[in-house]
């Protein structure tokens, strides 16, 4: 992901299994993202980070992120749950969110859509099945898509 003109936008991926986590940071860095990433468990934590609240107060420790990668199966508040605290928010509803989950079922694509999520993605069984899929996320996030200022987008929906 070497990009002429990378943003410089953090990622936030919300995922409940260790080694999930531990795959995506390899595949990321399989990828050379330069971007930041930070890891939450849960729905719980997920909103918690984005909210600024408890040990995420500090906004140095807690960025507000450019692309949220989001698991839907998770404990304490699901991933079904998250997105739609997330999307009802103002504050928080225009970051893009893209389920990335074990889930092929119709029921859980149609729902996330219904919530706004902006992709949703089947997490690949191999790590370079992942690695690609990262790859591809990196490109069309950081590098093509225009998003809405960071600092703006959360001072016009104060």
């Amino acid at each position: 992901m070497t990009a002429t003109n990378p943003r410089s936008i953090s990622i936030l991926i919300a995922d409940d299994d260790a080694d999930d986590r531990l795959m995506a940071k390899e595949a990321l860095d399989e990828c050379r993202l330069v971007n930041r990433v930070d890891f939450v468990e849960d729905g719980v934590e997920l909103l918690a980070y984005l909210r600024r609240q408890g040990r995420y107060a500090d906004s140095a420790k807690a960025p507000r992120p450019g692309l949220i990668i989001l698991d839907l199966n998770m404990p304490k508040m699901d991933g079904r749950e998250a997105l739609g605290e997330i999307k009802a928010d103002p504050a928080l509803r225009r970051i893009p969110i893209v389920v990335m989950t074990t889930s092929k079922a119709e029921e859980d694509i149609y729902r996330s859509y219904d919530l706004g999520v902006n992709s949703f993605i089947t997490k690949p069984v191999t790590f370079d099945g992942l690695v690609t899929v990262m790859r591809a996320l990196g490109v069309y996030w950081v590098e093509i898509v225009e998003l809405p200022d960071q600092d703006q987008s959360l001072v016009r929906s104060l």
